[in-house]
């Protein structure tokens, strides 16, 4: 009788008990008693889970739904958390958190205090590494697998799992060519639903196209089907020839580029297919050096509607509350619209994305100038340089990047673009609070990060319709880049039926005068603080509101006569407070030798975690009752007159 391998002693046994019952599992060790049969009903009902959860909850369901499957065989097949497996960035990783101890708590996903909706350190020891941002799974589990064998732990297998889109990123293919030349044990699972990788490859597919363009290739191949076409029944040989070498040809198109780069490549593989994937996952685990499996999924599978539209499946959002009113338009439809219209004035106007069409709004532009809409992936950093060449080119290219993503791309911004004072404007989206995202997509860094860069203008809207006239502020500053930071979701609700404008550069809006404080906001907050020197007036405090609109250049003609005018100055952001726009305020006043009282108001250095976009700011206090707390502590400190009589104004 012949020796069985180990895949077959450790295959699930098809005579097992048949009962599904999502009840049993506690723990991912618990699958390895279930059969064939229940771990595909097992796959059924962790569909429904999903599907209930998420679309009640909002969040990121289509991958999630593709990897179902997936999921149950590698924590079948490797031994969590002894053994780590990397998700990359956690859109797929739904049912991870299912199987691992957290099914309780999943109707609480992406709620304020309850799981995130990425992967977490601090929420699992099942998950190895936490990461909103794409494309840094291989580079982390590669780290990991270096650290197991340099601590004598060799036995410990690691495992990168890595959708096609994440695929796209430069820093996933420079973690392969390291992996490839460190030969140490390692898996990398392409998650493949369904989306061409091909013209991502670049090098590497030219360089396979120069395989099966060789004549050497060409003539045997001719010669072959002439001498086949002789025989018998030649033209059906020559058709079935045809058919083998196209089969071929597709197995070595896929392998050929991950053996070059040295790993020991298995696939394609049916992600559906619990038992291909189980036998073939046994395959790779043996393996000494590093493997590549490659997995087919359909993202979005059992959702009514996903093949048909995998974009909307994507991202789900939670439903809105029964007779809720129509919201005001989301700043980033504003944003998209009014460069097209000006795209229609210009015909320099380009807009890029890196992999967010829908989330930019930009496939509106699309739409309306395909020919001149570029999303190049999920590749910041060329992005930003791409934009560079376009802008030393003669074009006008407005680059559409979420606020936390284009920290990816800080080096470009700095050496391709703003040292050459190149004109590239880009629309920092989900600036400030990201809400349920939570801490890996929160926008609250940009005003520091790009306020020390030489030639760069940042400004901030109050609402939609200031977006409009700061756009095309941006488009017709040609003497280096200009940022525009504007929040996630829905404007105030302003009227925009005002003719689209330039408005002055470096110019900020005065929008109440007052004597005893200057409250200085940008952005978002500009309207929290009106609110609170209403307060503020109500109670007998002279307060002066500007809207900074700049927050390079300041203005500073106006901030310094309200500084020598007012007893105090208070300025609100939603930015990291360390480094921002009261930092700049701070900076301008020292320079001016001007000593007055000055409270900055912004995001605390601290990680704020997932809630929503209202809650955040109340935790931050950048809110009207925040914003007055601190104008009611800095006069009370600073004043002349008794602080019980100040606090007691102010209730």
């Amino acid at each position: 009788m012949p020796r069985s391998s180990a895949a077959d002693r450790d295959a699930p046994r098809d005579d097992a008990p048949a009962t599904p019952t999502f009840d049993r599992i506690s723990a991912p060790a618990d699958l390895k008693a279930l059969s064939i049969a229940e771990l595909t009903d097992l796959a059924a009902e962790i569909r429904g889970e999903l599907i209930r959860v998420v679309s009640n909850n909002g969040g990121h369901l289509g991958a999630s739904l593709g990897t179902v499957e997936l999921a149950i065989a590698l924590h079948y097949v490797f031994a969590s958390p002894r053994d780590r497996i990397v998700w990359d960035v956690g859109h797929q990783a739904y049912v991870h958190k299912l199987l691992t101890g957290r099914r309780d708590r999943f109707p609480t996903i992406r709620q304020e205090g309850g799981l995130s909706g990425f992967l977490s350190r601090d929420e699992s020891e099942h998950d190895a590494f936490g990461a909103g941002h794409a494309s840094t799974s291989i580079s982390a589990a590669l780290g990991m697998a270096v650290a197991f064998h340099r601590t004598g732990q060799g036995d410990r297998r690691v495992v990168a799992v890595i959708g096609d889109g994440a695929l796209t990123g430069g820093m996933a293919f420079e973690a392969l060519n390291n992996a490839g030349i460190l030969n140490l044990p390692f898996l990398v699972v392409l998650n493949d639903n369904e989306m061409s990788i091909a013209p991502n490859v670049g090098a590497i597919s030219r360089y396979l196209d120069r395989v099966r363009t060789d004549r050497r290739y060409n003539r045997a191949k001719d010669e072959l089907a002439r001498n086949i076409g002789r025989l018998p029944q030649g033209d059906l040989l020559v058709e079935l020839g045809k058919r083998w070498k196209d089969s071929v040809k597709e197995f070595v198109y896929h392998a050929q580029i991950w053996e070059e780069l040295g790993f020991t490549y298995v696939g394609p593989v049916d992600g559906h297919d619990l038992r291909d994937l189980i036998d073939a996952l046994h395959q790779v685990r043996n393996v000494e050096g590093p493997a590549f499996l490659h997995v087919v999924t359909a993202k979005g599978r059992g959702f009514d509607g996903a093949e048909q539209d995998r974009e909307r499946v994507h991202a789900v959002s939670a439903p809105a509350p029964p007779g809720a009113p129509p919201s005001p338009p989301k700043y980033q439809d504003v944003f998209a619209r009014t460069l097209i219209d000006l795209a229609a004035a210009d015909p320099r106007v380009v807009a890029i994305t890196a992999a967010m069409p829908t989330g930019t709004s930009l496939a509106r532009f699309q739409a309306a100038y395909p020919d001149r809409f570029f999303d190049v992936g999920i590749a910041e950093q060329h992005a930003v340089t791409f934009a560079a060449g376009l802008a030393a080119g003669g074009q006008r290219p407005v680059a559409a990047i979420y606020s936390t993503f284009l920290q990816r791309a800080y080096d470009q911004i700095a050496h391709d673009v703003c040292l050459q004072r190149l004109p590239v404007v880009f629309a920092l989206d989900r600036a400030g609070f990201a809400g349920d995202d939570g801490r890996t997509h929160h926008g609250i860094y940009d005003l520091s990060y790009l306020r020390c860069l030489p030639n760069m203008t940042i400004v901030a809207p109050k609402d939609e319709n200031e977006l409009r006239h700061l756009l095309k502020t941006a488009l017709e500053h040609d003497s280096g880049p200009v940022a525009i930071r504007y929040p996630r979701g829905a404007g105030v609700g302003v009227a925009m039926d005002e003719p689209l404008h330039a408005l002055p550069y470096g110019r900020a809006e005065v929008l109440q005068e007052g004597d005893d404080v200057a409250i200085v906001a940008v952005g978002a907050m500009v309207l929290p603080a009106e609110r609170a020197a209403d307060r503020l007036r109500a109670v007998g405090i002279s307060t002066a509101v500007i809207n900074a609109r700049f927050v390079k250049p300041l203005d500073e003609a106006t901030i310094v006569r309200f500084a020598e005018r007012c007893g105090a100055i208070v300025t609100v952001e939603e930015n990291a407070v360390a480094g921002g726009f009261g930092a700049a305020v701070l900076e301008l006043l020292a320079a001016r030798g001007l000593a007055i009282p000055v409270a900055t108001l912004g995001v605390p250095d601290r990680v704020f975690e997932h809630a929503p976009q209202a809650r955040l700011r109340e935790k931050a206090g950048l809110t009207p009752d925040g914003i007055v707390a601190v104008v009611n502590d800095l006069l009370t400190r600073h004043s002349k007159r008794p602080a019980i009589a100040l606090a007691n104004r102010l209730g």
